[in-house]
């Protein structure tokens, strides 16, 4: 049965772990993510953006959803609407089953992103849905950055508070330095850990980490290995990851690396047997190393074996 992103979270914001919320776009990714989260013993949170929605249909996100969720009854999982963009499409996705929303108006000046993400709270706790919302851009943060343009970026710990207490919103993703996709730093990865726990002290709510891909270095020679290219992108490590847990991070965005993880054995089905057209010869050994990719990153964030 799904739960509520907050039933969750609460419990992590306790007990001071994160909970990794894995994004799909077809079965064989949500199928890999429950699978690991059954041998890893942890809670879940399964997100499909509005692309995903786009592509699959949303009565088939939500119907898939259930459908793992009552085969394995026994795990706590949230379906959660990643980067809604609109009221709209928050509304919608609550009212078709989802359990949990992202209002992202962080492009929005300060007043606006507070006005909107009220009105989705609203609605979205008049269903017992949950709210997720975000402050500050998320961009890598470099050696060369100002003060000022680091401030002007990452989120503002004054802000925070204010926006937290006045929106009601269940959770925040704060911008401490991470950035989305592949392609996150230049050089080394740098975040923001005092600002984030500021942040977590002035709030007291569940904090989410977006663009936290750690792209493993098994990961990426498998990628690699097989003729792929990932222009020298480097993730963010899994010390990091865990650093931003202890700071209050606990829900823990990844996307990337099973995409990563997933194309990788497709390139090498296809590459060591140019003859092979059974979907299923591609699709296995792919879910396979998602399904190792997630069950590791479970062990990182520290959600294995907690329930």
């Amino acid at each position: 049965m799904l739960v509520s992103g907050n039933e969750i979270l609460q419990k992590a914001h306790k007990e001071g772990y994160g909970v990794g919320a894995f994004n799909f776009v077809n079965f064989e990714m949500l199928h890999a993510i429950f699978m690991a989260a059954d041998e890893a013993k942890s809670p879940i949170i399964i997100q499909a953006s509005e692309g995903a929605i786009k592509y699959l249909g949303i009565d088939m996100v939500v119907g898939m959803a259930q459908v793992m969720a009552k085969r394995y009854a026994h795990i706590p999982v949230a379906l959660h609407l990643d980067h809604g963009t609109s009221f709209e499409s928050c509304q919608r996705a609550i009212d078709s089953g989802f359990t949990s929303v992202m209002i992202d108006a962080s492009h929005h000046p300060f007043a606006e992103n507070l006005e909107l993400t009220s009105k989705v709270v609203a609605y979205a706790h008049s269903k017992g849905v949950s709210v997720e919302a975000e402050l500050g851009r998320l961009m890598g943060i470099e050696d060369n950055i100002s003060v000022d343009e680091k401030d002007a970026v990452l989120i503002n710990p004054d802000e925070a508070e204010e926006f937290v207490a006045k929106s009601k919103v269940d959770f925040l993703a704060p911008a401490i330095g991470t950035s989305h996709g592949a392609f996150k730093f230049k050089g080394e990865p740098k975040l923001d850990f005092a600002r984030l726990q500021e942040v977590k002290a002035r709030t007291n709510i569940p904090l989410v980490l977006h663009g936290a891909s750690a792209i493993p270095e098994y990961v990426r020679e498998s990628f690699l290995s097989t003729g792929g290219d990932l222009k020298g992108s480097k993730g963010v490590p899994f010390a990091f990851l865990q650093e931003a847990v202890k700071g209050g991070i606990n829900k823990v965005n990844t996307d990337t690396d099973l995409r990563i993880a997933f194309m990788a054995q497709v390139r090498k089905v296809a590459n060591d047997d140019p003859t092979q057209f059974d979907l299923r010869k591609f699709f296995t050994p792919a879910m396979e190393a998602m399904r190792h990719v997630i069950s590791e990153r479970m062990r990182v964030l520290g959600s294995a074996g907690k329930i």
